[in-house]
């Protein structure tokens, strides 16, 4: 169970703007100590990285501002249940069992 939030945690970090600072950094000393070897493979490898930090922190930002509002319509209702509001600090399988448990019967 460990491991799983360790992912949740490098997932978080990767929507951090210093992991961009951290992957031009890797392409600036992949060009300045081996030149040689960064090829059209090692630029399409890099621009996938950025890429996925972009695609990163767009769905982080997005996944954050929808926090936000759900939390704010969550205290504005008084019958919702207020262990609701921290369910995304939570893994995601600890997440799915919750909306198991709790699903309305039919």
């Amino acid at each position: 169970m460990q491991w799983q939030s360790s992912l949740t945690q490098l997932g978080t970090w990767a929507a951090r703007p210093w992991a961009f600072v951290v992957a031009i950094l890797y392409a600036i000393g992949w060009l300045v100590f081996s030149p040689e070897t960064l090829e059209w493979h090692g630029v399409v490898t890099l621009a996938t990285w950025l890429m996925t930090l972009l695609i990163q922190r767009a769905g982080h930002r997005d996944t954050q501002a929808i926090h936000a509002k759900l939390d704010e319509l969550l205290y504005a209702q008084r019958q919702a249940r207020n262990e609701i509001t921290s369910l995304d600090e939570k893994e995601p399988e600890e997440i799915e069992g919750f909306r198991e448990a709790h699903k309305p019967q039919a």
